[in-house]
């Protein structure tokens, strides 16, 4: 029991710590919304300010992913305990398929934009980059509630016998 605690613990902080990136888009979106495309370009693609999220970033989101998957294994025989940590891990794993559906690919393409002309329909790469950070982070938010519930359901069942 006492290992399932500390994977929860462990699961718990490497779905926080990939939550705070996807928070990091989700609040300073109103703001990089009213960014002209000099400046928006700028600090996005060519200071490109979010360099770490790709690569540390990357390490927390597959970390918490394979995490909450071993999770859901180890309480596959604890209730409903265990619906809240399949769901919990099936929305950090959509998350990450939609940032490969809808961020991934406008990534590629502001990298061509270092060396190539920004296209005069930029905001639509901006748009569906930005829109897509702020819809995992919501998909994250979900998943790390359900996560959260997992063990509150747990640890209330137990008291109350």
């Amino acid at each position: 029991m006492i290992f399932i605690r500390v994977w929860r613990f462990i699961t718990l902080m490497l779905a926080s710590f990939s939550l705070c990136l996807s928070m990091t888009h989700l609040l300073e979106l109103p703001q990089r919304m009213q960014f002209d495309q000099q400046l928006w370009v700028r600090v996005t693609v060519i200071e490109n300010v979010y360099k770490l999220f790709g690569s540390v970033g990357a390490v927390f989101e597959m970390a918490a992913i394979l995490a909450s998957i071993i999770l859901v294994f180890l309480v596959r025989k604890h209730g409903s305990t265990f619906y809240w940590t399949l769901s919990g891990a099936m929305l950090l794993a959509i998350a990450f398929v939609s940032w490969v559906i809808f961020v991934a690919p406008m990534n590629a393409e502001f990298a061509k934009w270092l060396t190539t002309p920004i296209p005069s329909n930029w905001m639509q790469y901006r748009d569906q980059w930005e829109y897509a950070h702020a819809t995992n982070a919501l998909i994250k938010i979900i998943g790390l509630s359900f996560l959260v519930i997992s063990i509150l359901v747990e640890t209330t069942t137990k008291r109350d016998i």
